[in-house]
């Protein structure tokens, strides 16, 4: 068996797939929660719980979403800094904010959610990336996540994926775009 976090004992069958469903589409609602709240028109925990019951989203997206959003709003300065340190080239505040939200929503869940494994965090936000921004935001993604990852590992967290029989992620060697 391989070694996962708590919460991934059991990745087979349908019960699976619609966790991981519901966790994608949590991931989503918080996106869109911290997007809309970096206008500053509304609170972020207010504009999640209008997103979960505009998309009378199931239990576990809805649980995902409240988790990653509690997460951004608690450490939003530990993460900011965090992104600042893996890609001092791009300050925070000096981003697009699709491109903001979806880094602050990533670094949430890859430093604040520890029952999901780093390279599935990576996975998944690199892929809203692309889907809400694009290719370069895409890699920065990548490359500010996976140098995050890489040193937490180096703190005694290590990542692993289904079926990699326990071995470490690296996480992708890409960096951020130049």
């Amino acid at each position: 068996m391989t070694d996962r976090s708590p919460g991934w004992e059991d990745d087979s069958g349908p019960w699976s797939d619609e966790r991981h469903r519901g966790e994608r589409e949590g991931r989503r609602l918080c996106l869109e929660a911290v997007f809309e709240a970096d206008f500053g028109q509304r609170p972020m925990r207010e504009v999640v719980e209008r997103r979960i019951a505009d998309t009378a989203a199931d239990d576990v997206a809805a649980a995902h979403a409240r988790r990653l959003v509690e997460a951004v709003v608690l450490h939003r300065d530990t993460i900011d800094a965090a992104i600042e340190r893996a890609a001092p080239a791009y300050p925070v505040v000096q981003l697009a904010r699709i491109d903001r939200s979806l880094l602050r929503s990533g670094m949430a869940e890859l430093l604040h959610c520890p029952a999901t494994p780093r390279a599935v965090a990576i996975s998944e936000w690199v892929e809203l990336a692309r889907s809400y921004s694009g290719e370069s935001a895409r890699r920065l993604l990548n490359g500010v996540l996976g140098r995050v990852a890489r040193e937490m590992t180096g703190q005694g967290r290590q990542p692993t994926t289904a079926g990699d029989g326990g071995q470490p992620v690296t996480g992708d060697q890409e960096g951020p775009p130049t």
